[in-house]
């Protein structure tokens, strides 16, 4: 019986653990990068593949010239791989955009608040910049109304478990994947946790998003009551909405202590909150924000509030 191909897995992210289903199938993985200790690391070690915790890119380099496998899989990694190793040895990534489109980080994130009409899982071969080389594999996902970012990496990471062995023997065989045309790529900046805060001044489409695209493991979209941070969690839009010619954006609406849910002004309609959490517990809306005299603000707006409500106190501490 032949001997499988040996391939290198390098994954850092929750995309991995479909790379790795998919691969163990048809190749030997000879190695897996990938800190710490997770299901992910688990699998790999009752399978009996090596793991290397260490992913500074140094030592990824040298585990690839220690073990000179017939090829390097990335799947979610924060590093470029070096022009010498990717001309060495030929080397896949597997990216979830539309390549040439939506290079870089966060991707999917960006896909739905941008409100893309789809996104895609690309597997490509590797070239010493960011997400280019030409693609082996492209799989289309329609994004839609409800779409989150936990749900659309649920079909992205099905669709690398189908297809990505299928895109690796291709590049093992020699075929270098179709061109990307430099003239329509696009890029994604990373995000950071603080880039989820909500400004309701924003039209309630816009807020929606920006929820929905914080599902799952991302931190969570949030406001403020208050000094009191809130994360939203789940929240939809009110289509049936009545109209506010006397709108304060971030006013609640409507406490609906019954069912739970909490009803807020954006800047053009109305969202309902349907989830909530305050220091890392989740809670129906309507056990904290209670009155429709609350109104949430920006973190700026509750700094303030902060820095005022202690002059007051200070002034009350030294008025003689």
């Amino acid at each position: 019986m032949p001997e499988l191909p040996r391939v290198l897995l390098i994954g850092l992210g929750s995309t991995t653990g479909s790379a790795l289903d998919a691969l163990m199938d048809r190749f030997e993985v000879c190695g897996l990068v990938r800190p710490g200790f997770d299901g992910v690391v688990s699998m790999a070690l009752d399978a009996g593949v090596p793991v290397q915790a260490d992913a500074r890119l140094s030592a990824v380099v040298d585990l690839i010239e220690n073990l000179r496998p017939d090829a390097v899989v990335v799947s979610s990694y924060d590093r470029i791989l070096p022009g010498h190793v990717v001309t060495a040895v030929p080397c896949i990534n597997v990216h979830y955009a539309p390549l040439p489109r939506y290079r870089g980080r966060a991707t999917v994130n960006w896909a739905i608040i941008n409100g893309e009409e789809s996104t895609a899982i690309t597997v490509h071969c590797l070239e010493p910049d960011l997400d280019a080389g030409g693609i082996l594999l492209q799989h289309a996902v329609p994004l839609g109304p409800e779409s989150t970012t936990g749900a659309v990496y649920d079909q992205l990471n099905d669709l690398q478990r189908r297809f990505l062995a299928d895109a690796v023997e291709r590049r093992l065989a020699g075929d270098r994947g179709e061109p990307q045309d430099e003239a329509d790529a696009t890029y994604s900046c990373s995000r950071v946790p603080a880039d989820g805060e909500i400004d309701w001044s924003r039209s309630t489409a816009t807020v929606d998003r920006l929820v929905r695209a914080l599902d799952g493991p991302f931190p969570p979209a949030f406001t403020f009551l208050g000094t009191d941070r809130i994360d939203v969690l789940r929240a939809v839009p009110v289509t049936d909405a009545p109209t506010y010619a006397g709108r304060i954006p971030g006013r609640v609406i409507r406490v609906d202590r019954a069912v739970g849910h909490v009803d807020v002004l954006t800047g053009d309609g109305v969202l309902r909150l349907l989830e909530v959490a305050s220091s890392a517990q989740s809670h129906r809306p309507a056990d904290l924000i209670t009155s429709v005299r609350h109104q949430l603000v920006s973190g700026a707006e509750a700094r303030l509030a902060t820095l005022e409500r202690r002059l007051a106190a200070y002034e009350v501490e030294v008025r003689p």
